[in-house]
C-alpha cells in the first residue's frame, strides 16, 4: 500500500507566513495549491478572498467527494463565483495546483503558469499550463530586457505592466487566450490533467512561479526539494525572498515582475509498506 505524505510552505510577498495571495492545503490523499491574482477592475472581492474560499471549496470537495479532478474544479468555481456574486473580466482570478492519490492512481491538474514537477521511475518531467505567456510577448520581452539592462522597477516598468494586463484581461478564458480559475466554470475543461501509476512515482513537488522560477533560474535540484521537510521549505522560501532582496533587488539577474512575488510549495513523497 501507498500512503500520500504531504507537506507545503507559504511565504508573502512582504516575507511574512501570513497574508499574500498564494494559498495551499493538503490532506492525507490530497493537495491544493493557488496562486491568485487581483481583478484588473475596480472590484468588491479580494483576490485573498476568491483564494480563501477557492482553497476551501477545493478541499472539501477533495475530501469528500470521487470525482474526477475537472468535474470538482468547475463545481468550485461555480460555487465561489455564486456566493461572491462574481462576473466574468470583473473577479479574482487564480492558477490551480490539484494532486490527489485515489486507488493505485495519482491524479494532477495544472490550469495556469503553476507548475508540478515529478519523478516517475527516476525520470523527472514537469508540467504547467504556459499559454499565459502568449498573451502579450512584445510587452514581456520589452519590461524583461529592460530589467536586465538595469533599468530597476521604474515608472515606464509600470506601464509596460499595466499595459500587459489589459491584453490579458481581453484574453482571459478564451478560445486563442489562457484559461484560469475565475468567474467560468469551463476554464476547468481546459486544465491540463494527468495520471500516473501510484507504484511508479518517486514524488511531486507542486509550486506557484514565485517560487519555481528562482529555484530553476539558481539552478537549485528539484529532487532535493522534493526531500525536504516542512521547516526546510519554509527555510527554502525565506532564502528566495532574501535572494531577490539582497542579491537581485532590481530583476537584472531574473527579470521578473516585481521584486517579490507569493510563495506557496507542496511536496508529496510516498511511504510504502
Amino acid at each position: 500500500m501507498v500512503l500520500a505524505v504531504f507537506r507545503g510552505a507559504s511565504l508573502s510577498s512582504d516575507g511574512s507566513s501570513e497574508g499574500g495571495q498564494d494559498r495551499w492545503a493538503a490532506s492525507e490523499r490530497h493537495a491544493v495549491v493557488l496562486d491568485g491574482a487581483s481583478s484588473f477592475t475596480p472590484a468588491v472581492v479580494d483576490a485573498s478572498e476568491y483564494v480563501d474560499q477557492l482553497c476551501a471549496e477545493l478541499t472539501s470537495e477533495l475530501r469528500d467527494g470521487d470525482h474526477d479532478l475537472v468535474a470538482i474544479l468547475g463545481t468550485c468555481i461555480s460555487a465561489v463565483a455564486s456566493r461572491l456574486s462574481l462576473r466574468p473580466a470583473e473577479a479574482p482570478s487564480s492558477t490551480v495546483l490539484l494532486a490527489r492519490e485515489r486507488g493505485d492512481e495519482f491524479n494532477l491538474l495544472v490550469l495556469g503558469d503553476s507548475t508540478a514537477v515529478v519523478s516517475v521511475n527516476g525520470e523527472i518531467s514537469r508540467t504547467t499550463d504556459d499559454r499565459l505567456a502568449s498573451v502579450g510577448g512584445d510587452l514581456r520581452r520589452r519590461y524583461r530586457s529592460r530589467l536586465a539592462a538595469g533599468t530597476g522597477y521604474d515608472d515606464e516598468h509600470r506601464q509596460l505592466l499595466r499595459l500587459l494586463q489589459e491584453q490579458e484581461l481581453t484574453a482571459r478564458n478564451t478560445l486563442d487566450g489562457y484559461w484560469i480559475a475565475e468567474a467560468d466554470r469551463q476554464a476547468a475543461k481546459e486544465a491540463v490533467v494527468q495520471t500516473f501509476a501510484l507504484a511508479d512515482l518517486d514524488w511531486c513537488v507542486l509550486a506557484t512561479d514565485g517560487v519555481q522560477r528562482p529555484i530553476d533560474h539558481l539552478g537549485m535540484h528539484w529532487p532535493d526539494i522534493a526531500g525536504m521537510t516542512a521547516p526546510e521549505l519554509s527555510h527554502l522560501l525565506a532564502d528566495l525572498h532574501h535572494w531577490e532582496e539582497n542579491q537581485d533587488p532590481d530583476g537584472a539577474a531574473l527579470p521578473r515582475s516585481k521584486r517579490h512575488d507569493d510563495k506557496a510549495i507542496v511536496v508529496w513523497t510516498p511511504t510504502r509498506s
